[in-house]
């Protein structure tokens, strides 16, 4: 693998990212003419290539974007190529990432809105209003009395940031209030609830693994720990016959053509022993099965 490390599990696990990223994954098995060896895998850019229909139904044919033109790769069976949910209209895959954006770019609006109003509504900021004596007895000196209630609650609120309590005093009608107490924020919980759904859904990750506690009872954890077992299943089907080729490239650089089997550690014990339990049920059925063909057979 080069400057990314020498071993089969660097190469699936970059294989396996650019599989998610890009919907498509390419990789390339380099042997040593010399030793007739494997010297290395190596993973490619997958946004550099696109695989194309054939003139034959079943013939593939791969194009490398190099300086702004396409070439044909002439060997694409030398290369290691696994595309994710493909289609006739898609067939070089699509990414799990797809869809995601529109959605995010909805949230993050919505982020933005709650950051801007608690500018607004939670950085408090005040309203001094000095209001003259009807009877205009102060009215000659309302300038020069608006200038010291200015200064002196100036004053007090500096000394509070630096700790120091201090009080406003003022003579006459002067009305304190704080701009912005009437409104209220905007409830978000609902839509940001919908909006992370969706995005939770589309890569079928359990919300408790994100942090997110939206799962009130043990029953719908373990489901939800089962579909994250399935989706993990569905990925080791992408990359068994990948590492199978290059098992097999590596025994026929040895001499030997004995068939190769990827076998794949259990994901956790709680699929081991529900699968226990139900080759237990499918065993008694079938004891049952037989106990009542005897007696039928006996009758």
């Amino acid at each position: 693998m080069g400057i990314s490390g020498r071993s089969l599990y660097t190469f699936a696990d970059m294989y396996l990212d650019s599989l998610l990223t890009y919907g498509r994954a390419v990789g390339r098995i380099i042997a040593d003419s010399r030793t007739l060896s494997i010297r290395g895998l190596a993973v490619g850019d997958s946004s550099m290539y696109r695989i194309r229909q054939g003139r034959d139904p079943l013939e593939k044919e791969v194009y490398f974007s190099s300086g702004g033109k396409e070439v044909r790769v002439t060997h694409p069976e030398e290369l290691l190529y696994t595309t994710l949910n493909p289609s006739p209209k898609h067939p070089d895959g699509v990414s799990i990432l797809r869809g995601l954006p529109a959605i995010s770019s909805i949230l993050m609006r919505i982020y933005q809105c709650i950051g801007q109003n608690f500018d607004r509504v939670g950085n408090v900021r005040y309203a001094v209003t000095y209001k003259p004596a009807e009877d205009g007895s102060d009215r000659m000196f309302a300038r020069e009395r608006a200038m010291e209630i200015a200064d002196a609650w100036s004053d007090g609120m500096q000394s509070a940031r630096n700790g120091v309590v201090k009080d406003f005093v003022a003579v006459g009608d002067v009305d304190i209030k704080v701009i912005g107490a009437e409104n209220q924020l905007i409830d978000t919980e609902v839509p940001v609830r919908q909006l992370m759904e969706q995005l939770v859904a589309k890569l079928s990750v359990p919300p408790f693994l994100l942090g997110l506690n939206w799962s009130t009872t043990e029953r719908m954890s373990s489901q939800q720990a089962d579909i994250l077992t399935s989706e993990l299943e569905y990925y080791r089907r992408l990359l068994t016959p990948v590492l199978t080729q290059i098992c097999d490239a590596h025994m026929r650089l040895c001499g030997t053509d004995s068939p190769v089997h990827i076998e794949w550690a259990s994901i956790n014990l709680q699929d081991e022993e529900a699968l226990a339990r139900s080759r237990l049920y499918n065993a008694q059925a079938r004891e049952k099965e037989i106990q009542n063909e005897k007696k039928e057979g006996k009758d």
